[in-house]
């Protein structure tokens, strides 16, 4: 019965083992499941550090040219009233110089524009048609003859080239204000561009620490059937060992009785005074009768 029950526990070991080394494997495999995923972790988190400062770079730049951008503005507005200024002093030496030749410049202009216009829309014969550009004719000449009269006028002609000129100052500021606008709208939407991935990535990190939780947590779990089943082998040891110490001491006490009944036999012979053989009395001497 103890043979049998021996051979039964030492399957249920086997059997207790090929579980252990299962779940070592498999704890294994989560281990190295979190180890890859701790490296891919590190390495977004790696680029999730260049990229806010990529993003911080952009945000200066975008800062330093919107301030830029703030000043060229208020550069621009002193040339443009500057200009407006230029424009309305001109102006007053135009109607100043027209009243005193008694030609109204202004309203020359305005009149030519209601011909023209007249021309361009409404329908009319060929005498009246030709009578309108004899007329318009006639107001383009003598807008030009004030015009150059006016410019001999050096008063009218410096205000007028300060216009021109403060008229190329102001465009050549809203280019620079366009261009710096440009450079800062660049630079703002390259921040959002990263923002987004940046964001993508964050919320990778968060899933992937998230997955690297739950394997551990089934790591520590498969750990514990792990060592459960190690120890399950090891009480089964001791019993084994137990058991197997107590077939051999049975076995040495069986051998003992059947030596001790078989030099009993040989000594009977020897007080009967039989022969006895070397065998029979290392027997005896074994037993302790001689």
């Amino acid at each position: 019965m103890d043979a049998e029950s021996i051979e039964v526990m030492k399957k249920e070991k086997d059997d207790f083992q090929e579980k252990a080394n299962e779940f070592k494997r498999k704890r294994d495999d989560l281990h190295e499941k979190s180890r890859s995923m701790a490296k891919e972790r590190d390495d977004i988190n790696a680029k999730v550090r260049q990229m806010r400062n990529q993003i911080s770079e952009h945000k200066k730049r975008r800062d330093e040219y919107n301030e830029r951008v703030k000043h060229a503005k208020e550069q621009r507005n002193e040339i443009i009233r500057n200009q407006f200024d230029l424009k309305k002093k001109i102006k007053d030496l135009e109607r100043e110089r027209s009243s005193a030749s008694g030609v109204n410049l202004n309203s020359l202009k305005q009149n030519l524009r209601k011909l023209e216009n007249e021309q361009m829309t409404q329908p009319m014969s060929s005498k009246k048609e030709k009578k309108l550009i004899e007329t318009i004719k006639d107001i383009h000449m003598k807008i030009k003859e004030e015009e150059e009269r006016l410019n001999k006028d050096p008063k009218l002609k410096k205000a007028i080239e300060e216009e021109k000129t403060s008229k190329q100052k102001a465009e050549k500021q809203h280019d620079i204000v366009e261009k710096m606008a440009k450079k800062a709208q660049e630079e703002h939407q390259s921040m959002i561009e990263l923002l987004g991935q940046l964001d993508n990535l964050v919320k990778k990190t968060t899933e992937i620490q998230e997955n690297i939780v739950l394997t551990k947590i089934e790591a520590d779990t498969v750990h514990r059937e792990f060592i459960d089943y190690v120890n399950r082998i090891h009480e089964l040891e001791k019993e084994i060992s137990g058991l197997e110490k107590t077939k051999d001491k049975k076995k040495k006490m069986a051998d003992v009785s059947a030596v001790q009944k078989e030099a009993n036999e040989i000594y009977e012979r020897f007080k009967k005074g039989e022969k006895l053989s070397t065998e029979d009395i290392m027997i005896l001497q074994k037993a302790g009768l001689l």
